[in-house]
């Protein structure tokens, strides 16, 4: 099942939709005591999901246009966002940074959430050199401590898309990368979480970028150094990852940073990152003085 969080006509704020080749399905609107949002959701379990392919399934589960709703981030509320740094060695070598024998884990503040079609603004005294990243999102679906590689899947929710977009001049002159990936906007997540049962292999993936119509990033997220079960594993050691948190697994080679010349993020630029089964991410960008 595909999923999103959806403000629908007349409606003032978001609330959980079930999407598919006929709309969108308002889930409250077929579950009266259901869940509004995908956190609720996974709370509930595979109770709640199979509460709602039931209700999606009756006659009379009227769909809205996909045209006729706004996206919110595919996440409002996650527990945490950690992000997983140069987990693919062609990204690794075009910014001239080593790969380690760990992974290079950071977090995404809240603020900088982002949806589906939104805009995101900067100031270019703050920045003129903002990047892209495509990124396979990874969305926990309950409690994982100390679990093993073979076992970390089954701990999956579900999939997504993340741009994780990146100030690269804040990023070179700090030690810690959280600041230049956190700023209001700059991790855009959606339009959906495909749930896990429908991504046969998280490994086998096409993963791509658009700037402006070209095409920047084209890869598979086969190329991971570490697989989306690897590190899992990894940051489930000692520290339990609680139901709703996004790992954003990495970004793959063709940064714009590191072209020549350059292709960066500027005033008016569209980006769009995607993963084949999952969807298409949109941003639009505003540079301010």
């Amino acid at each position: 099942m595909r999923f999103a969080h959806v403000t629908f006509p007349g409606g003032v704020a978001p609330t959980l939709a079930l999407v598919d080749d006929d709309g969108a399905l308002d889930v409250a609107s077929v579950l009266a005591e259901g869940p509004r949002t995908v956190e609720q959701l996974i709370a509930g379990g595979d109770a709640a999901l199979a509460a709602v392919r039931e209700a999606a399934a009756a006659p009379g589960s009227e769909r809205t246009p996909i045209a006729d709703i706004v996206f919110a981030p595919a996440l409002l509320t996650p527990p945490s966002m950690l992000a997983i740094g140069l987990n693919y060695a062609a990204h690794s070598g075009e910014l001239n940074l080593k790969t380690d024998d760990t992974p290079t884990v950071f977090t995404f503040w809240p603020n900088s959430l982002q949806a589906h079609e939104g805009t995101t603004t900067w100031s270019r005294r703050l920045s003129e050199a903002v990047d892209y990243e495509a990124e396979l999102g990874v969305v926990i679906g309950r409690p994982a401590k100390d679990v093993t590689e073979e076992e970390a899947l089954d701990y999956v929710f579900g999939y997504t898309v993340v741009n994780d977009i990146s100030a690269r001049n804040i990023q070179y002159s700090e030690a810690q990368w959280c600041r230049c990936k956190s700023l209001d906007g700059f991790t855009p997540v959606g339009p959906y979480i495909v749930t896990a049962d429908e991504i046969a292999d998280p490994q086998d993936l096409h993963i791509w970028t658009r700037v402006d119509g070209h095409m920047m990033q084209d890869a598979t997220t086969g190329q991971m150094v570490r697989s989306v079960a690897k590190l899992i594993a990894h940051l489930s050691q000692g520290i339990t990852l609680l139901p709703g948190t996004l790992i954003s697994t990495g970004s793959p080679g063709g940064s714009g940073f590191s072209r020549t010349p350059q292709v960066l993020l500027r005033d008016r630029s569209t980006v769009t990152v995607g993963i084949d089964g999952i969807g298409e991410l949109t941003t639009h960008c505003r540079m301010t003085d």
